[in-house]
């Protein structure tokens, strides 16, 4: 089992002209910031690598960064022959919110990113069926954003959400 370290000298030994860094979170789990141009290749290299084999995504999650204009995503790899885990995080800015796919790299990615598309607005260039997965294909907006304003209708059904207005009374 090789240490956070020891994939992180391994990875940037192996894209020089990728700059890579190492972080941990509230959680303890250790994960590396990769420009999203970056992240096929790097996802790539930790899946084949003999001395990586993260051979399974365990989970991708769409992020909003309000304060930096940013949008993110929080990919959780684990590797069952190795018996480590890591998390590979990408931020994008808002006006641009674009990172390419996973998803012919992990196929367990194909939902997630959809999710995280519908849910959060990143688009995942190159994914074979980016649309709505969870809210209609005509809904407005992207609810998991921590600037997403309810509607209070769809198509003249309330949506249990009450306006800005309502709220303050």
């Amino acid at each position: 089992m090789k240490t956070i370290d020891e994939i992180l000298e391994i990875l940037q030994n192996s894209h020089p002209d990728v700059e890579l860094a190492l972080e941990s979170g509230a959680t303890g789990t250790p994960w590396i910031r990769v420009p999203a141009n970056a992240i096929r290749e790097v996802s790539k290299l930790l899946r084949d690598g003999l001395e990586f084999r993260f051979d399974t995504l365990m989970c991708l999650s769409g992020l909003h960064y309000p304060a930096e204009q940013e949008l993110g995503v929080a990919y959780h790899i684990h590797s069952t022959s190795k018996k480590h885990s890591l998390a590979l995080k990408v931020r994008v800015p808002e006006e641009k919110p674009e990172i390419p796919s996973i998803e012919t790299i992990w196929k367990t990615a194909d939902w997630h990113e959809r999710e995280a598309y519908d849910m959060v607005g990143i688009h995942f260039t190159g994914h074979p069926d980016l649309r709505r997965i969870l809210c209609p294909d005509d809904w407005e907006g992207y609810p998991l954003r921590k600037d997403y304003v309810p509607q209070e209708f769809y198509h003249g059904v309330t949506t249990g959400e009450k306006s800005v207005s309502e709220q303050d009374d």
